[in-house]
């Protein structure tokens, strides 16, 4: 027989598998050799109080032979001769499981992606870190995988509303992520991991006769009798029957084409500040009430929320054992991120502290109309920039200093590569920001011991949460308002805010084309 069976283990014990099969046995009354084995569902660590606990729910197999996990199918068909075409503009996960979900119903996708593949865009990002040198086409934004690639591959999402979180979990799996992703509250595959999956679902596309051509950027749409019925890109035209445009949110040329064009878009809010780097010892002993963390549990993580002066200021990517990395896409402006490796091995936890943006607070900005909070992005940006000391070294601050407008006479080590320069954050900073962020600093202080010291570093900026801009979209048809075949996707038309649930968007999107052009 099967049971489910939820258990509340010492840390050292979710680790054991053998007493995880003591325990089963004890709930079910029966003896530990009955218990042929056991799938784990979820898995979660609850460290509210000293005493750590994981809440792990299992389904058990007494008297009877193990099963492993029932995964989902996917058939993926041969496109090679399909009559259907869809070019879609991003190969990052809106772009990609599109796709996938595309060669299901034997559509053919045909990817435009503007940077390169990931082993070549891996060489353009050592030469970014080492040199502070910016390809504006392939970086940390742009490249096959998107932004996520090497950005750490969070796959926790809250818009479980959205689309089918399994299937999405079940397709990275599918492709080589650990089994883990599927039971985790919070999954997490590892920048170093990512690039060999999205290498996987890149060779799934090509061998099913998909296209993906690489260092081909958007610079026009074809347009027909209010229908889009192609792409420029680079030296190329290209029609199809539809165009899903998932161009991420740092596809800024591509905002500045839709309003050259008069093509409606939208102000969007998004948040900005700068990334918080602690040593990673120090939020364990906070989080989990200890001197030194046990080997069984990972390294510990927060997320902040607080409400100043009718804002609200909140951590965002936050990333255990991890590094800052330079995110900018373009020279002249300096915007950071994070990531960890699936290990989360590094001495240092950072993460985005950031402050909501809305357009009321874009008054000098109104004469760029809707793109009003993609120029405050950029200025911001471009005075980190000129202030951090040259290259890509980013201006930084002691996290009290910050607070106290003190300028700070040497700082910490830090993980970010190109290197930080000693700068007053209020000069970088808008000044609604800057009050903000020190007031919910100090508050961030009261929750998490430690947590308001000297010994972390602020680190500016953290610029490209979300996207500055709205691409609207009819709710019935997920088309654009003005021009059929065109699909407004993923994080850069506005529509998601991370790995799972653009993937979750692009199929959503995919679905939408799969019943027109099948129903013509």
């Amino acid at each position: 027989m099967q049971k489910t069976v939820s258990l509340k283990l010492l840390p050292s014990e979710a680790a054991d598998d053998s007493i995880i099969k003591n325990y089963i046995a004890q709930e079910l009354s029966t003896t530990k050799n009955k218990v042929s084995g056991f799938i784990i569902l979820k898995h979660s660590i609850d460290a509210r109080s000293r005493q750590i606990w994981v809440n792990i729910s299992v389904q058990a197999f007494i008297d009877e032979p193990f099963q492993h996990r029932n995964l989902l199918q996917f058939n993926f068909r041969d496109v090679t001769n399909s009559k259907y075409k869809i070019l879609i503009a991003g190969a990052g996960p809106a772009g990609l499981f599109a796709a996938l979900k595309l060669l299901e119903s034997g559509i053919k996708p045909i990817i435009l992606e503007r940077g390169k593949d990931v082993k070549a865009r891996r060489r353009d990002l050592a030469v970014l870190n080492k040199s502070g040198i910016v390809n504006p086409e392939s970086n940390y934004c742009y490249g096959e995988g998107g932004a996520g690639t090497y950005s750490d591959g969070k796959l926790y999402t809250r818009s479980s509303k959205r689309g089918d979180v399994n299937r999405i979990l079940n397709l990275f799996f599918h492709f080589g992520a650990s089994e883990n992703i599927l039971f985790e509250s919070h999954p997490h595959i590892g920048t170093n991991k990512l690039p060999d999956i999205i290498t996987a679902i890149r060779k799934k596309i090509l061998d099913c006769g998909g296209e993906i051509h690489f260092e081909k950027k958007i610079t026009d749409l074809i347009i027909k009798n209010e229908k889009v019925t192609g792409v420029k890109a680079t030296d190329v035209v290209i029609e199809g029957n539809a165009v899903i445009l998932a161009t991420g949110h740092s596809a800024r040329d591509i905002f500045e084409l839709l309003h050259s064009k008069n093509i409606l878009i939208e102000f969007k809010p998004f948040a900005l500040g700068v990334r918080a780097e602690h040593p990673q010892t120090l939020i364990d002993t906070a989080q989990y009430h200890c001197t030194i963390r046990e080997a069984s549990l990972p390294p510990a993580s927060y997320s902040l929320v607080e409400q100043v002066e009718g804002k609200g200021v909140f951590s965002f990517c936050m990333c255990p054992g991890g590094i800052i990395a330079p995110a900018a896409t373009s020279p002249g402006e300096v915007v950071v991120n994070g990531w960890s490796p699936s290990k989360r091995n590094n001495p240092f936890a950072n993460s985005g502290i950031v402050i909501s943006v809305e357009e009321k607070d874009l008054y000098p900005y109104k004469k760029y109309g809707v793109l009003g909070g993609m120029f405050f992005q950029k200025e911001v940006e471009q005075k980190a920039f000129h202030s951090g000391g040259g290259y890509l070294v980013a201006p930084a601050q002691r996290l009290v200093d910050f607070t106290e407008n003190k300028l700070s006479t040497s700082l910490p080590q830090c993980s970010y590569l190109p290197g930080i320069h000693s700068v007053s954050l209020n000069e970088v900073l808008p000044e609604f920001i800057h009050k903000r962020l020190s007031l919910a600093l100090r508050e961030f202080g009261k929750k998490i011991k430690g947590y308001f010291t000297n010994e972390a570093v602020l680190v500016a900026t953290e610029s490209r949460t979300s996207s500055p801009i709205r691409i609207p979209r009819n709710e019935e048809t997920l088309q654009h308002p003005q021009l059929e075949n065109l699909y407004p996707c993923g994080e850069g038309a506005g529509y998601a805010g991370g790995i799972v649930s653009s993937a979750m968007d692009g199929e959503k999107v995919a679905a939408m084309i799969i019943k027109k052009v099948l129903n013509q």
